[in-house]
């Protein structure tokens, strides 16, 4: 962890009561000659002895026979910095040995704070004492310890930034935006004084970094304010309206994710076949369709001509969700499908699975076990980035079907604009979206042993 900036100065800040009074006994502890100065004591000496350049001429010597074997020309000047370099390492590498040595023989510590700290913590009477000024930091020691939590932490925090980030975007659109929200809800026929009021009441005459401060602690807290229009709770119409978009959300992907990779796998094993190109023609027209006309076409049959399904969302009818579901998931369909006949077709030419096959293994087992377990990541990514625009793009599907979502929402408030309603929803669809980002890079963890290892390695 002292190696990584952040990590170390999180180390400090966080255990600071600690830090201060262990930084104090090392101090009154350390020895009358600091480490420091004995290493370049040793150093100064070793320089003066000649061994430094007996050293380099060492290396310079194996650097020319190692070029002349591979015949390499390589310039007087390239050969001096490589030797350099590999004179240095080792240098130092003596002279903090022979420090080491000379230290324990003078009865030095020569130890820096951080390995006296460690040492220290390796003590149970340390741990006991430190344990609650330092909670903190203990509890971020424990969560790097494991790398898969420390993986999946340091995702979360950099969804915190990113949110962050979202939010300063949104509300800075906004407040540069050319809309007047007093003089849209107000009407033309307002005051001056109305409007002076209007924007007294809902903090529309502070400074800019007022009411962005304003906002992001209300959405730290959960607590967006009122509407500009109907003086409605923020927080509690999006706590209504969010889920349904995230439900049609996630039955469109488990549609998509059942239809798609079958699809995509089937067309893979049997290129230029008949199944081939009839799977990727309708995947190719379900991408090029939009989702409203889409919509309306399956109103016209579906509930006018054959009233078979309703026309508009009902949360008490099951069967209204049918029709936004199957026009929301299209698309996602298409693309998934698309990107898994490509990612398995690319993955089934590779040698390791011609050498499966040379095993003896079946069919089968090549293609679920080795192909599609190699082919999986980049399928991944485009559901996970789909997922994201099927969030924000389920606005259109909404608006046909007349279901009272997020995106609906959004778009109603943003031509006031209504400062809190758009924010509200931006940030919660970015909170939805991040979350899904982590399971992502979970999933690959899960489905990679490569990344597993590298987790492992950091």
């Amino acid at each position: 962890m002292l190696h990584r900036p952040l990590y170390a100065w999180a180390l400090i800040i966080l255990g600071l009561p600690v830090h201060l009074v262990t930084f104090f006994i090392h101090w009154s502890r350390r020895g009358k000659q600091s480490s420091s100065s004995l290493m370049e004591q040793i150093r100064t000496e070793l320089i003066a002895s000649g061994d430094r350049d007996e050293l380099k001429r060492k290396y310079i010597t194996q650097l020319e026979r190692k070029h002349a074997f591979f015949n390499q020309k390589v310039s007087a000047a390239q050969l001096e910095s490589e030797a350099e370099q590999w004179t240095e390492e080792s240098f130092q590498s003596a002279v903090l040995l022979q420090a080491e040595e000379r230290g324990r023989a003078l009865g030095l510590d020569q130890r820096s704070y951080h390995q006296r700290f460690q040492s220290w913590l390796q003590q149970p009477l340390f741990l006991g004492i430190s344990l609650l000024p330092g909670l903190l930091m203990y509890i971020l020691i424990l969560l790097y310890s494991n790398p898969y939590v420390k993986y999946i932490f340091e995702r979360l925090i950099m969804s915190f930034f990113v949110i962050i980030g979202v939010t300063i975007a949104v509300f800075s659109i906004l407040y540069l935006s050319p809309f007047d929200p007093a003089a849209n809800i107000l009407g033309e026929g307002a005051t001056k004084e109305q409007i002076a009021n209007f924007n007294h009441i809902y903090g529309l005459d502070q400074s800019y970094f007022a009411q962005l401060w304003n906002n992001l602690k209300g959405i730290a807290l959960f607590d967006l304010g009122t509407s500009y229009t109907g003086n409605e709770d923020v927080a509690s119409s999006i706590a209504r309206k969010f889920p349904i978009t995230l439900t049609l959300t996630l039955i469109s992907l488990l549609m998509a994710i059942i239809i798609a990779i079958p699809v995509g796998i089937i067309s893979a094993t049997k290129p230029n076949s008949f199944f081939d190109y009839t799977f990727m023609f309708v995947a190719l027209i379900g991408l090029s369709i939009p989702n409203f006309w889409q919509g309306l076409i399956f109103i016209m049959n579906f509930s006018i001509k054959l009233g078979w399904l309703p026309a508009t969302f009902n949360p008490e009818n099951a069967a209204s969700i049918i029709m936004p579901t199957i026009v929301l998931g299209t698309g996602l369909t298409a693309a998934v499908a698309r990107m898994t006949r490509s990612s398995t077709l690319e993955v089934i030419h590779e040698d390791y699975i011609t050498t499966a096959k040379a095993k003896g293994l079946s069919r089968r087992a090549v293609l679920w076990k080795h192909a599609v377990g190699n082919a999986i990541i980049p399928i991944i990514t485009v559901i996970g980035l789909q997922f994201g625009g099927m969030l924000g793009g389920a606005a259109v599907t909404e608006k046909v079907f007349n279901i009272s979502g997020i995106g609906s929402y959004i778009v109603d408030k943003q031509f006031i604009p209504d400062i809190p309603g758009i924010l509200g929803g931006v940030v919660y669809t970015a909170i939805t979206i991040s979350i899904v980002n982590v399971i992502i890079d979970i999933l690959y963890a899960f489905f990679d042993p490569r990344i597993r290892s590298r987790m492992k390695q950091y």
